[in-house]
């Protein structure tokens, strides 16, 4: 018995799920993007089990991880993400293709992928040192992805032996947050705002008010470059509307960041001033067409304002922090900060109690009215 499940991909896409059940054989399940494919799988599968020639190791035998990993990287990378993104997986894949390249799909096993979450947790990085979680947990999602389409898409495998996270990966720690309280933030802002690099601290006023990852913020542009920064996210400000459009992010997808008050108030004032010799917003003195390096004025304001351990990256948790503080939602503050799901910001949760209660509050006023 054979049947056809019908179903819509992230894309938008169909995609047709074909399975096939027959007395005495284990059942056969594959995924094809049109229905003619399916229904001639079943037909070439069914015949083939029933005159004893179907044997699932086939093409798992005719081929390599390194195989796969190949095929991954250039058929689905320049596809499914963006130049930052392939420049994120593709170390990874080669990572994998050096350690287990060589191995068939057909012996590939749990156990080895367990074998190699352990040498990247002790000996796996690039200068042979342990990996942190968060970046073990990395290379495992492009693992899990490149078998996913093996067994989905190319049918070079029946079944993943990372499925159903058959593989234990490590816990990733909770994330710490660190922001600036009323009296940091005033300090910090005037040492920005007194530094002899004058980019500091419009810099400084934008990465706070919107959000924005460093590489986001050095890399935006009054118009359109002709040549885009490879390897990096990069954005266009767009003064007219209030808002930055940012191409290429981490999360491989574009994102509009709202512009307003002392931000957008800044930017308004670069521009009247801007150099005319490069289209970016932070340029280098002596490099206009790249960006300029804060580090050592950076490095100077928060020694001067007397801030101690806090990053130009804390400057996002700011955002996020005072987003919570002020009754921002968790959806909120993931729309802002450009994460996809809201296991990021959930660090941010404690920070909204009291918006939470007073919605609680609200609530029940409305319900039972005020209570004596």
């Amino acid at each position: 018995m054979a049947t056809i499940k019908n179903r819509t991909a992230k894309d938008g896409t169909p995609r047709y799920t074909a399975e096939i059940r027959l007395k005495g054989a284990p059942p056969q399940t594959a995924t094809f993007k049109r229905l003619t494919d399916a229904k001639r799988w079943i037909q070439d599968t069914e015949s083939a089990i029933r005159n004893g020639k179907h044997f699932k190791t086939t093409e798992a035998k005719k081929h390599t991880f390194a195989d796969a990993i190949d095929r991954y990287s250039s058929e689905v990378l320049p596809c499914r993400f963006g130049i930052t993104e392939q420049g994120n997986r593709r170390p990874i894949l080669a990572w994998w293709r050096t350690r287990i390249g060589h191995y068939l799909l057909a012996d590939l096993s749990p156990a080895i992928f367990a074998e190699c979450r352990n040498a990247l947790a002790s000996t796996g990085g690039s200068k042979g040192r342990p990996l942190a979680a968060a970046t073990i947990k990395k290379h495992f999602v492009v693992a899990i992805d490149t078998l996913k389409l093996c067994t989905n898409e190319w049918h070079w495998l029946e079944q993943s032996p990372l499925r159903d996270g058959l593989v234990e990966l490590p816990e990733l720690p909770r994330g710490i947050v660190r922001f600036l309280d009323e009296d940091e933030l005033a300090k910090l802002t005037a040492a920005c705002k007194a530094s002899p690099n004058k980019l500091l601290y419009p810099a400084f006023i934008l990465a706070i008010s919107t959000g924005m990852r460093q590489s986001e913020t050095m890399n935006l542009y009054w118009k359109a470059p002709s040549s885009p920064p490879i390897e990096k996210a990069w954005g266009v400000v767009n003064l007219r509307d209030s808002h930055i459009i940012l191409h290429e992010t981490k999360n491989g997808e574009r994102r509009r960041v709202p512009l307003a008050g002392l931000a957008l108030a800044e930017l308004q004032k670069m521009r009247m001033v801007r150099r005319l010799d490069t289209m970016l917003v932070f340029p280098s003195p002596t490099h206009p067409h790249k960006p300029i390096e804060l580090k050592k004025a950076w490095a100077n304001a928060i020694q001067k304002a007397e801030v101690t351990n806090f990053r130009w990256h804390d400057l996002r948790h700011c955002t996020a922090s005072y987003l919570a503080m002020n009754g921002a939602t968790m959806t909120d503050i993931a729309a802002v900060l450009g994460h996809k799901t809201l296991d990021m910001v959930k660090r941010y949760a404690h920070l909204s109690d009291g918006h939470v209660s007073n919605v609680v509050a609200s609530m029940n006023a409305k319900i039972f009215g005020t209570t004596p």
